[in-house]
């Protein structure tokens, strides 16, 4: 793999930390590890040594931030509709089962952020995490790459925010407060639908949805805002009105501070391999895919406007925030409003 010249781009990074330059992704002669455990069984961790970890989102994207840490590439997830694919052909690995089982592991991502935000030039400006593959993913169990992270986090007083459709978070709960007595922090879970075959068919790495909003349950008992990020909405498969409203009723007993719909997009890469799942598993809505995402990433807008409308009402009906409790000594803000209609990864 010819890895020493590749450079940060795409939706997940657009350069290093304010310096306005193109920076390298990895040094040269990464390190390759499997482990002989069931839950790790068929993946491959190339460990790297990273040269920029705060990384500026492209100013075209849609992302309601500027900045982001992402402490790996690829994911274990698994989710057959993740729109960060693509990135793995940037490391000549391929979109599908690669991204799934071949990840990146960034081992210096700790000492790196420290650095960074220390850095004369840095600002101070809000990061998210989470927003391009989970860094709470399974990897981080062994690597456990956050805790240094949000440990400088915490020291620098720097906002953040965490995107997630994992369980590993509530480990971290103790460094969320810590951070949260010192600056702005929010959390959200990643949850799309609460059906539990459609999550076995098209989250099979993730924990169920009904843990993960008991991960939000208990990060707002923790006193860190928690809202709910409704996504992807799948059409055909999750958005019946008895679906949305089962999934908002759910959502609404979690105690979410706040719950936004993103419907299913398909961006090159993520297309490719969600079409030839759905071929699979649900031959009879090929068609009936060709006709609403036609040749675009996108479904229609009115399509979008009305599954959101709907969640909006849903959340409204159910008291979705209405009955979290006050503030606590950790929580510093409300969580932050709920993204433009974007599909983030998750979770």
């Amino acid at each position: 793999m010819r890895w020493d010249h590749l450079r940060l781009s795409g939706d997940e990074d657009g350069g290093g930390a304010g310096d306005g330059a193109a920076v390298p992704l990895i040094e040269r002669r990464a390190v390759a590890r499997t482990f002989d455990t069931p839950e790790f069984r068929g993946t491959t961790f190339y460990e790297v040594r990273a040269r920029s970890m705060i990384n500026a989102v492209p100013k075209a994207s849609r992302m309601p931030f500027r900045w982001t840490i992402n402490p790996y590439r690829g994911c274990t997830h698994a989710c057959v509709y993740c729109f960060a694919r693509k990135t793995h052909e940037y490391l000549e690995m391929d979109a599908g089962a690669d991204f799934d089982s071949r990840i990146v592991v960034k081992v210096n991502a700790a000492e790196r952020v420290r650095a960074e935000l220390a850095a004369p030039r840095w600002r101070g400006e809000h990061i998210a995490m989470g927003t391009n593959v989970d860094c709470y993913q399974r990897a981080e169990g062994r690597y456990r790459l956050m805790p240094g992270i949000l440990a400088a986090l915490r020291d620098a007083a720097n906002p953040f925010s965490i995107l997630t459709k994992g369980s590993l978070i509530l480990r971290d709960v103790p460094l969320l407060q810590e951070a949260a007595e010192r600056t702005d922090v929010s959390a959200a879970v990643s949850v799309g639908s609460v059906d539990p075959g459609l999550w076995r068919l098209v989250e099979p790495g993730t924990p169920a949805p009904r843990k993960r909003l008991q991960v939000c349950a208990r990060l707002n008992e923790a006193g860190i805002g928690c809202s709910v990020l409704m996504g992807p909405v799948i059409p055909y498969l999750s958005d019946s009105p008895a679906q949305l409203e089962e999934t908002v009723r759910q959502i609404a007993e979690a105690g979410a501070t706040s719950v936004s719909a993103i419907t299913l997009h398909l961006r090159p890469g993520a297309r490719e391999w969600f079409m030839a799942w759905l071929r699979e598993h649900h031959p009879e809505l090929v068609v009936p895919y060709a006709r609403l995402y036609g040749s675009g990433a996108y479904a229609p807008a009115e399509y979008q406007r009305r599954i959101s409308a709907r969640v909006r009402e849903l959340a409204a009906r159910y008291g979705v925030g209405a009955g979290r409790r006050g503030p606590s000594p950790h929580r510093r803000v409300p969580a932050p409003p709920p993204p433009a209609p974007e599909q983030l990864s998750l979770l």
